[in-house]
């Protein structure tokens, strides 16, 4: 199967939208922000769960928690998975000003998933104002598990390349680790091409040890930390992982919320 590109939803600064694109846009990255040495980036990566299919839906007490963490910790990179397209809009306010993309994840015929309610259901990458830049990538894999995965959803991906950040969101295979092997190692090769510094954060669905594992999917130039399951974030190595907080999610999603700081030596 050919690559499909294709940005669904994207969210310009603030609460204006910005043209919608098919295929890989071709303005190239720029940002006004500054990541010089000492600089700190935090990254918080979020799974709210609350696409209304799976066992781990808790309606929208999710959406107040994930709200609430994100005023807390006021994130220069925000990642969400397994979200409904309309949750840009309910996020962005806890958000300081940044740029938006959202990917749909796909059923077998091509069409996109949908949400309890009917919305778009996928991944969200938001990037800081002072650190985004224009350009925006995002698409479904090559590689599919074309049996039972999770909903018989074909994954997602989504970045948001910028000359002074560089910034992408996945969720991987749930049913079959080397599918998500195969999806990962896709999405670095992608990553590694963008300008730097760049992180890389979601659900990989893969654990850091086993066969495959996320070290199966490690690439020259970057670190990685993750929360001791599935969820990991990699930073490339002009950047340095200095601190991972796990966050309890109060019982709103089935996974834990992660704080990275990233800073450059």
């Amino acid at each position: 199967m050919s690559r499909v590109i294709t940005a669904l939803t994207t969210l310009a600064f603030l609460a204006v939208p910005s043209a919608a694109c098919s295929g890989t846009t071709s303005t190239g990255p720029t940002s006004t922000g500054t990541t010089s040495a000492g600089t700190a980036i935090t990254v918080l990566q979020l799974n709210i769960c609350h696409g209304g299919m799976n066992h781990c839906y808790r309606g929208d007490a999710v959406m107040t928690k994930a709200a609430e963490e994100i005023r807390a910790s006021k994130p220069d990179v925000l990642s969400v998975n397994e979200a409904c397209a309309g949750d840009v809009d309910r996020l962005r306010p806890a958000m300081e000003p940044a740029r938006a993309l959202f990917v749909a994840a796909r059923n077998l015929d091509g069409t996109p998933t949908r949400c309890r309610d009917g919305d778009q259901y996928g991944n969200i990458i938001m990037v800081a104002a002072r650190f985004a830049g224009t350009a925006e990538e995002s698409g479904v894999y090559d590689a599919q598990y074309r049996a039972l995965d999770g909903h018989l959803e074909l994954r997602s991906w989504a970045c948001l390349p910028a000359a002074t950040l560089s910034a992408c969101t996945t969720h991987l295979s749930s049913d079959h680790a080397p599918t998500a092997l195969a999806q990962c190692r896709d999405l670095m090769r992608r990553a590694a091409g963008y300008p730097r510094p760049t992180t890389v954060v979601g659900d990989f669905n893969m654990r850091g040890e086993g066969s495959p594992s996320m070290r199966d999917c490690d690439p020259a130039g970057f670190s990685r930390r993750g929360d001791g399951s599935v969820q990991h974030a990699y930073a490339s190595d002009d950047l340095a992982i200095s601190k991972t907080t796990k966050i309890d999610m109060l019982g709103t999603t089935d996974h834990p919320g992660l704080l990275f700081t990233l800073t450059r030596p």
